[in-house]
């Protein structure tokens, strides 16, 4: 059974620090990227960051550059997002998803949902200001 779960949100001030993760199992995941996404209340999701799985390639979105980090080493089956200087509305539930390795080389296809085959349940981030 192919699980993605997410961890590590919580409650913040602003200008502070967290660091998700996202274990990945039940599958060769490879040929695989994985794609952090958030979704406010009344908002659409949207994609903030996507990582090839061997960690050497790397896409952000304009609202995070800068401030938020996507990494994985080599030999683990964990993806992490470091978010740094959080702001107020970066409050939202964050999802990690993983979806064929294609989907990196595309400014549409990274921010397309329907691109990516696997999801978490989701860690909320809330940052208080």
């Amino acid at each position: 059974q192919v699980q993605l779960i997410e961890s590590g949100g919580g409650l913040v001030q602003t200008g502070g620090s967290l660091r998700l993760s996202c274990a990945a199992s039940g599958r060769d995941f490879s040929n695989y990227a994985v794609g952090w996404f958030r979704q406010a209340p009344g908002k659409e999701r949207e994609c903030v960051a996507v990582i090839s799985w061997s960690g050497a390639t790397t896409f952000y979105t304009g609202a995070t550059k800068g401030r938020f980090t996507v990494s994985k080493l080599s030999a683990e089956n964990t993806v992490y997002l470091q978010m740094n200087n959080l702001r107020p509305e970066d409050t939202a539930n964050y999802y990690c998803a993983a979806g064929t390795r294609d989907l990196i080389y595309s400014l549409r296809n990274r921010q397309s949902e329907r691109r990516y085959d696997y999801w978490g349940r989701g860690t909320q981030v809330t940052v208080s200001s």
